[in-house]
């Protein structure tokens, strides 16, 4: 049966970077696909699978109903293509890059999906948010201090630590996504 798997996190968590490691490493050989997300943010220097839409064609689709998911975070748009509907009716495990704020639409909209919280120590996250160079000191601060502010029901969520190796924790939502270790860590 297939799954859908709403990955979350703070900024520089790096589920960006994890999920391009599980993509590339699944590639192909089980029935995962790793949607992209449409952002009013023009790509950039980001590991992150998106494609840009500009606020008026962002809007249109939001009216003509092609988003499965939409929300709005740090002044900018994000959705999910209605296309994971038809992916998941197929047989696909799909795995999409969702929000911690809009996770309770998600959950009513999907009961039965799976969410997936990287998570990383707040100075692995500064590290990392001042690596990629779009946030300024103050801005980092703030982020990170949100992290403890969004409140959301975490109770029936796979949690995976990021502060070490990308293999290690990369391996470990492969794992999961495929399915290989999801029974034993939700009989837990």
């Amino acid at each position: 049966m297939s799954k859908l798997f709403y990955v979350i996190g703070p900024s520089g968590a790096g589920k960006d970077t994890l999920m391009n490691y599980a993509r590339v490493n699944i590639n192909g050989r089980k029935p995962v696909i790793f949607a992209h997300r449409y952002i009013t943010r023009e790509p950039g220097n980001s590991n992150e699978n998106h494609v840009y839409l500009s606020p008026e064609e962002f809007k249109l689709r939001v009216e003509s109903r092609c988003f499965a998911l939409h929300w709005e975070s740090h002044d900018k748009h994000y959705g999910i293509g209605t296309e994971i509907n038809e992916w998941l009716d197929k047989g696909f495990n799909v795995v999409v890059n969702g929000s911690r704020q809009y996770l309770p639409v998600a959950q009513q909209l999907y009961p039965e999906m799976i969410v997936v919280l990287i998570g990383a120590s707040p100075e692995v996250i500064g590290r990392r948010l001042a690596g990629r160079g779009r946030e300024s000191a103050a801005e980092i601060e703030k982020r990170i201090k949100r992290s403890d502010e969004i409140n959301c029901d975490l109770t029936n969520c796979i949690k995976i630590q990021n502060d070490g190796s990308i293999e290690i924790a990369g391996n470990e939502l492969v794992n999961i996504v495929t399915l290989s270790t999801l029974e034993s860590i939700l009989s837990k």
